[in-house]
Order: structure tokens, then sequence, then C-alpha cells
């Protein structure tokens, strides 16, 4: 158990700061998700290493697909198990959305619930100086692929902040990796403590060999400039793979067999996911279901499961909860709108669209609302728009809608694509949104696809007409 000493009275001011910006904000209709931790910061900027000094335990989440899903899992399991959870549910997650978790947690003397463990949900970029701050039981880093190239630069930089990252990381802290993305599976390199890996092992539900895709971020190992030659990919570049052996004399090496892995995959079941999670160390299979739908929520069970672990969770209730978590905010979320079955899958970059893309291609052809924004939060380069799959909507469009401030550049890409001409093209998204449902068959369902921003405009508005919660206000 890790407890500080009494908090100063600096810190205690910056809480009750963060709180009162908190309460303001939301008398406002703003959800204030940063903002109480970007108000208290200004008066404490130890605030987050102070508060969370205090938690019993704490992971650290990142990767450029699936943090948020993924740390609503764990979330659920440690709940399960018994744990007050301190969690920024909201996605936000820089170092001031970690502090207003904390804040919002906090009584009003600072003081956080007996035996409470945070899992936080942190942006690439912010790993290492979230590490420091929490001093985390466990680090996971789900994926690395192409992400808001003008904020990160390529992949290799963001590995390179990772490496460094783990390299400081205390002997007692376990980093749990994905086996199957070769970028995040070699981190286990620099690692001076305990190693677990998670990957999928059914050749039934990999990409046919001769699948064109455009968003293949894993080519050659960073370290040798070796390329990379794989058995089979699940997605994008996740899958099985190797580097054979170098020229002057180097030892090949591989995908490590994973501690837990997912075994005959079943991605057709009408209520979400099922697979057989194998356990190495046990050489048994365990059933796991989970109401979410596509494979890359199975490798989103699998990190939060294999993180379970790590912190010491019986299997069966990281299981169960795994089976009742529910699609976090714009994440497969479905809300019923104007008499409209209506479902939201966000999309920020290739790798995440095409997967996204790829659970629809089961049923359609679907009536689509577009949206592509350029705010800071989504990155101002949407180049990675033509590294995208959207010709697999082809076959499986029936009407569109595009929107959003770079709504002109979306249509030309869609069609190139080949997918229908767009009914209406509007940089204004309530203004898309709206002529979109004017133009909808009499119940017929809608699918919206969105980037970051664009998520948070439509949703509210969705929110509104569905009579549905806010972001803030919790599931």
């Amino acid at each position: 158990m890790r407890r500080t000493a009494r908090l100063s009275p600096r810190t205690r001011a910056a809480v009750l700061a963060g709180k009162l910006a908190r309460r303001a904000s939301r008398r406002t209709g703003r959800g204030g998700t940063a903002l109480p931790g970007l108000v208290a910061e200004r008066i404490d900027s130890e605030l987050v290493e102070q508060l969370a000094g205090q938690l019993d335990t704490a992971v650290l989440i990142t990767g450029t697909n699936g943090k948020t899903t993924t740390a609503r899992m764990l979330a659920g399991i440690l709940e399960a198990a018994g744990c007050p959870v301190v969690h920024n549910r909201a996605g936000s997650n820089l170092m001031r959305g970690i502090g207003a978790a904390l804040i919002e947690a906090a009584g009003p003397a600072g003081t956080l619930p007996s035996g409470a463990a945070g899992v936080f949900e942190t942006d690439e970029a912010t790993l290492r100086e979230a590490a420091a701050a929490v001093r985390p039981a466990a680090v996971l880093i789900g994926n690395l692929s192409r992400d808001q190239l003008d904020r990160y630069g390529e992949i290799e930089a963001v590995r390179g902040q990772w490496l460094a990252t783990i390299a400081a990381l205390p002997r007692e802290t376990t980093v749990v990796l994905n086996a199957d993305d070769p970028s995040v599976s070699t981190l286990a390199r620099a690692a001076r403590g305990p190693v677990l890996q998670f990957g999928v092992d059914d050749p039934e539900v990999a990409q046919p060999s001769d699948a064109e895709q455009h968003s293949l971020d894993a080519l050659w190992d960073a370290e040798s400039g070796v390329d990379y030659v794989y058995e089979r990919r699940y997605l994008a570049h996740l899958g099985h793979w190797r580097c054979p052996a170098l020229n002057g004399g180097g030892t090949e090496f591989g995908r490590p067999a994973p501690d837990l892995a997912a075994e005959v995959v079943d991605l057709g079941t009408t209520d979400g996911i099922r697979f057989d999670l194998m356990w190495s160390d046990r050489h048994e299979t365990v059933p796991v279901r989970s109401p979410l739908s596509g494979l890359y929520n199975v490798y989103n069970a699998l990190a939060a499961l294999t993180t379970a672990r790590a912190l010491g969770v019986d299997a069966q209730i990281a299981i169960d909860a795994v089976a009742e978590t529910a699609a976090a905010f714009g994440r497969q979320e479905k809300l019923e709108v104007a008499g409209h079955p209506t479902r939201i899958l966000l999309g920020k970059n290739p790798a995440g669209v095409n997967a996204a893309l790829q659970t629809l291609l089961s049923d359609g052809p679907h009536h689509l609302l577009v949206l592509l924004n350029d705010d800071l939060a989504d990155g101002t380069d949407v180049s990675w728009i033509w590294d995208t799959d959207w010709e697999l909507l082809r076959e499986h469009t029936a009407s569109l809608v595009v929107g959003g401030r770079r709504a002109g550049d979306m249509a030309l890409r869609l069609r190139y694509a080949g997918l229908p001409e767009p009914i209406a093209v509007k940089q204004e998204i309530t203004e898309a949104l709206s002529d979109r449902l004017n133009i909808l068959p009499a119940g017929a369902p809608l699918l919206v696809l969105p980037t970051y921003t664009a998520l948070l405009s439509v949703r509210d508005r969705l929110g509104e007409l569905a009579g549905a919660r806010r972001i803030w206000e919790g599931a």
C-alpha cells in the first residue's frame, strides 16, 4: 500500500480549485473533463504525483488505438474485484486529464478512497511524464501505428520515447505488450522487470494473403533495419512475424509465445465476440465473450485480461467483467435517434478506421455520415485518409453524407474509393447531421464515422435527440 504523507496546503488548494472549476463547467453544460486538472496544475505542478501517491496500485494504458475501450474493460475488472477505481473514463489522456480524474475522486481535502486503484489512459507522448508521476504497478502498450504525424512524427519517434520510458521504470513494474505488433513486442528489450505479452492464435481470422492493405506500419526492425517476414496478418501489421538472421551473423528472432492468447475466435455472433483464452502457464483454455464486435476488440479484451493477470486479479472475475463491459463513448456506441437505430464508430487513423470498416462488411448496405475534422486533437494533417481502405465500403454503402471542417477532402477520397455520390457535403457538423436524418428512409439504421473532435460535436447532438447521458455524466 502506498500512502503519501499529509498533503501540502498547496495541493489541497489545487484540489478545491479544480473542483470549483469542474462545478462551474458542468453548470454551463460543458463536461470539464480536463479543465479541473488544467486549473489545479497551475496552482500545484506536482498535483498528479501528490494525489496518485495515495493509490494502492495504478496502471497506465497507451497505444495508437483501443486505449479507451481497454481502460474501460480493466476498470470494470478491478471494480468487480472490489477495488474503488479512479479512471479518466472520458478519454482525456494528457496529464491534465489524469489530474482531473484524481480531483473528481478525491474528497475536499484531497483524500482518495482507501484501497483505490488508478486506471489511466495516456496519450502516446504523455506516457513518460505520467509514469514518473503515477509510479504505476503495470504499463500496458497495445499497438503502434501512424497517427497525427504533425504531433508525433513517424512511428519510430514514438517507439523511441516508449523505449526510454520502459528503461526508466522500476524493476517491480510489469510491462504488458502486444506480441503480434513487432514495434510493441520488441519493447521488451528495454524492460528491467516482468514482461507479459498477449496475442491471437487462430489462422481462421487472419487476412487473406493477397488482401490489399495500405496501413502496414511495421515493415522492418528499428534496431537492425532488417525487414520483417509475416506468416499471417490479422489487422494491418498485427500478426505472426519474424526477423530473419542478419547478414552480419545476428540471430533470427520473432513473435514470442504469448502469455495469454485468443484461440478459436468467433467474430460472427449476433451478441458480440467469443474466443477461447489460453493461459500459457496453465495449458488450458477458458471461454471469453464480449458484447463488442470486431477483431480489434479481441485484442482490447486480451490486453485488459493480461493486465489484470499482472495485478493478480482472479481470472474468472476478470473474464466475467469483460463480458459485462459495454461500448465506450463513441466506440461502437448504439443510440436510438428519431426512430433510427444509430451506431457510432470513431476512426482517427488508417489502422483504426480499417479495423472498424472490417466490422461493417457482414451487413449493409449502410446509410453513412462520415465526418472529418483537422483540429489539433485530430491531427492537422489529413493525408492519412488516402492510406485508409475506404474501398471496402464500395459495395456496402446505400447513401452518403459528408461533414466536418475537411468535408471536401473526405468527399474527394470517397469518390475515388467508388462510394455513391454524397447527398450533401457540409462543413458544419450539425447541418450535416440534420441533412443526414432528413433524408434517411423511415426506420433505417444510421452509421456515423467521425474523427475525434467531430465525435464530440456529433455525439452531443445525437445524445440530445436520443435522450442519452453526456459522456461526463457517466455510463
